[in-house]
């Protein structure tokens, strides 16, 4: 959750600047220098207004927010107090001054204020009638409306911006209104449409000559590669524009291009290279006084270090980027400290410290109406409380989650709705008014049939005449016959209908009884339903996330989850961990389990709760606990010694002292430590075996005979069992409602089964093995009812 989210928000943010100014800080600050000179000499005119937005713009270039705020302001109070003519105020210089004072403000993570300088620009604008400084003032809003995640709004601004500019015949303000175009349908996921824009502003830039244009243009271009995961042609376009850069000696452009090169070699996996380049971009940075860039470098410099298990490294440079937000007043970036902060010190166990720092992101959250920081800030705090065992309030936090996950998703659902609406109007319009013409023409043609119709249809309505007049005569002649018994009837009929009326009256009050029963019953399960279908999502929350095991498990491999009912009693949970060096003391197996290398060991479990269903999960979220409790809290590491105090735990809670009630709850797993650089495997297994097939042979790992939980037999400790590993094994684990499950011919699969279907798919790629169990699973289950809940893992070495 962290590094997906964190990362990308350091890469839009360099996208986003890559469109400022550039240039050395030795340069910027003799700018500076010159115009504060200027300024003792300037008298209070015209002159003076546009040097006070210069200098404005010469801070803000080298991110001193304060100082660039304090001149944008003196600016507009000059512009505001100049007589021009007759009037008091001049208009160009104030307008200049409220767009140099929302870019300000928007830097700063403010974006209301932001707004409401970009809106009083534009009036202005409007009624001085500057078509560019118009054009503009539509592209500083809509780009407000994209950091607010408002993209209709953002959509209709630039597009308003782009055709002002096309209209005033402005080249290179089209092309900038094709880069924020483009940015926009990036982040709506419109990757063809964004890409679209970023070549005509390109091909625009070209024609002008405009390098740095070109570089830019180039830039995005390479993340449109990168987002769709061809990281050769982002690298190559990455290039192209860095190549630009240097040519220019756009040292700002430089450094944002080393940084997404950066990225594009965290998303392969290749971490040192990744560190390589953020450590260039961040030396540039630091040359230029770029603080903002500074801030994002240490962010991804400390989530690299924070993946490779460094986390006084991370810490050191999580704190770096906090200090140097704080200094420029950027709130944003000072949130996304505070959340990261909070779960570094959350892994270092220190509590108290990093409950401080995500109350402070959620207050800077809320403050800023940030919803997407306030929901990680939400589950870290759920986290939190869930380790420290405060399952009240972690349970709490962990709803107040899942309350804003679900909203931004509505969002967005609802913005993608509506921005379908607005590109589909003109095509419902165009088709309605073909339809009206459509049906005046029908109506036309009908016209004239009606008339040739009409003759025909009068001559034979008078024959019917005639002839229902001769029928009417005959009628009244029988009907005076049949009053009299009609009048019989009536009365007897009468009769009937009391009767009927009584039965029904009762029937309606037996029903009303029965219907009101049903709602009750219909409302209660309602309930019910509901109260497990959010249970299951507190437990799909506990789960290892598929994304967490994609980037920590350098294999390839599968997970078949398929829980009965809407919760589970299987579950799975991995961790990936940096142990110390002695991490397999305190064993008297030790040659059973060499010293492993000071990198990652990968932790996978495969676990059968007692029961399924809503038991079932209770049983999953206490194993889930206490396995996060003995691994990271009490750092026990060898398998079967977690296991043996995971059997501890469980006794304890579920059979305290004073209780003679005799309970048997537990769990059956396979509990697996992989170390990829040794090439081992270290396991412990608790009635589920765990197969192994290498050169087509598949080899039963034998489980011990004991659940993980009470037991009436004889306790032993569990056993530590290592395998040597091969590249091309595959390993499988599983819990036994696979093999356990029922077929439409009544019989059970059995494991003998199971493993024959194992061995006849372990050739093929693991996704394809996923997608061929799933559909046998359901084949073989046909009609029948599911028996338990199904977990299968498979791992290739």
């Amino acid at each position: 959750m962290k590094i997906k989210y964190f990362l990308s928000v350091i890469l839009f943010f360099s996208l986003l600047i890559g469109k400022g100014c550039g240039g050395d800080s030795f340069a910027q600050n003799k700018n500076i220098d010159s115009l504060l000179n200027l300024l003792t000499i300037d008298k209070p005119d015209t002159s003076k207004v546009n040097h006070l937005n210069k200098l404005s713009r010469e801070y803000k270039n080298i991110g001193e927010y304060d100082s660039s705020l304090k001149y944008g302001n003196k600016a507009l109070a000059l512009a505001s107090s100049l007589r021009i003519g007759n009037k008091i105020g001049w208009a160009k210089g104030i307008a200049q001054s409220y767009t140099n004072i929302g870019i300000i403000y928007r830097n700063n993570g403010n974006y209301n204020e932001a707004l409401k300088k970009h809106f009083a620009a534009l009036k202005i604008n409007e009624n001085i009638g500057d078509k560019k400084a118009i054009a503009l003032s539509y592209s500083n809003i809509g780009f407000i409306y994209w950091n607010q995640g408002h993209i209709s709004e953002a959509l209709k601004n630039s597009s308003t911006s782009l055709k002002m500019y096309k209209d005033i015949g402005d080249k290179r303000g089209i092309s900038s209104s094709l880069i924020n175009l483009g940015l926009i349908y990036y982040f709506q996921g419109n990757y063809p449409e964004a890409l679209r824009n970023y070549l005509l502003s390109l091909k625009i830039a070209e024609e002008l000559g405009d390098k740095k244009a070109i570089a830019i243009s180039y830039s995005n271009i390479g993340l449109i590669y990168q987002s769709q995961g061809k990281y050769r042609e982002a690298l190559k376009s990455y290039f192209a524009s860095l190549k630009i850069f240097e040519e220019i000696n756009d040292k700002s452009g430089i450094a944002k291009i080393y940084h997404n090169i950066g990225n594009v070699y965290y998303f392969q996996g290749n971490r040192s290279e990744a560190l390589k380049n953020y450590l260039v971009s961040l030396k540039i940075r630091q040359e230029i006084n770029d603080k903002q860039g500074i801030a994002g470098s240490y962010t991804n410099i400390g989530s690299i270090y924070w993946d490779q298990g460094n986390y006084p490294e991370t810490l050191k440079n999580y704190l770096a980027s906090l200090k140097i937000s704080e200094s420029i007043g950027d709130k944003n970036s000072i949130t996304t400290s505070f959340i990261n902060l909070g779960e570094v010190q959350i892994k270092l166990r220190k509590y108290k410290t990093a409950k401080e720092y995500l109350n402070k992101a959620l207050q800077l959250g809320k403050e800023l109406g940030d919803k997407e920081s306030i929901k990680y800030t939400y589950g870290f705090l759920s986290k939190l409380d869930s380790v420290q065992g405060n399952w009240k309030d972690a349970y709490q936090y962990n709803k107040l989650f899942i309350i804003y996950r679900d909203s931004l998703d509505n969002e967005k659902t609802k913005k993608k709705i509506i921005e379908s609406t607005m590109n589909d109007e003109f095509d419902r319009k165009e088709a309605a008014g073909k339809a009206i013409q459509d049906k005046k023409d029908v109506l036309a043609e009908a016209k004239k049939k009606q008339a040739s119709s009409i003759l025909i249809l009068v001559s034979l309505a008078l024959g019917l005449v005639f002839l229902f007049a001769g029928f009417i005569f005959r009628s009244l002649r029988i009907t005076g016959k049949q009053k009299k018994l009609i009048e019989i009837q009536k009365n007897e009929v009468s009769h009937q209908k009391e009767i009927a009326d009584s039965q029904r009256i009762i029937a309606e009050d037996l029903r009303e009884i029965s219907e009101d029963q049903k709602h009750i019953v219909e409302e209660k399960q309602r309930e019910i339903v509901a109260s497990i279908t959010y249970a299951k999502r507190i437990q799909t929350a506990l789960l290892t996330s598929d994304e967490y095991i994609k980037n920590h498990l350098p294999s390839e491999h599968f997970i078949l989850f398929k829980p009965k009912d809407i919760v589970s009693g299987d579950f799975y949970w991995a961790l990936s961990l940096a142990p110390s060096a002695d991490w397999d003391m305190g064993t008297n197996e030790v040659e059973l389990s060499p010293a492993i290398a000071r990198r990652n060991i990968f932790y996978m479990v495969t676990a059968d709760c007692t029961g399924h269903g809503v038991p079932g999960a209770f049983m999953s979220m206490l194993n889930i606990s206490y396995l996060h409790e003995n691994i990271v809290e009490r750092n026990i590491l060898l398998p079967h010694d977690i296991l043996n105090s995971q059997r501890k735990k469980i006794i304890q809670a579920l059979n305290p002292i004073g209780n003679t009630e005799e309970c048997k709850d537990g769990m059956d797993c396979t509990l697996c430590v992989y170390d990829f650089d040794k090439m081992l495997l270290h396991f412990a297994a608790a009635n589920n075996p765990l197969w192994l097939v290498r050169n087509g042979e598949l080899i039963e790992f034998k489980a011990d005979k004991m659940p993980v939980g009470k037991y009436n037999e004889k306790m032993d400790p569990f056993t530590l069992q290592t395998i040597e590993l091969q590249k091309g094994d595959v390993i499988y684990t599983s819990t036994d409602g696979f093999a356990d499950q029922f077929g439409g011919n009544g019989k059970k699969l059995m494991k003998k089964k199971f493993k024959e279907e194992l061995l006849k798919i372990q050739d093929q790629p693991m996704k394809e093995q996923h997608g061929y169990l799933n559909d046998f699973f359901e084949h073989w289950k046909g009609s029948s009812e599911q028996v338990d809940d199904v977990c299968v893992i498979g791992i290739r070495i």
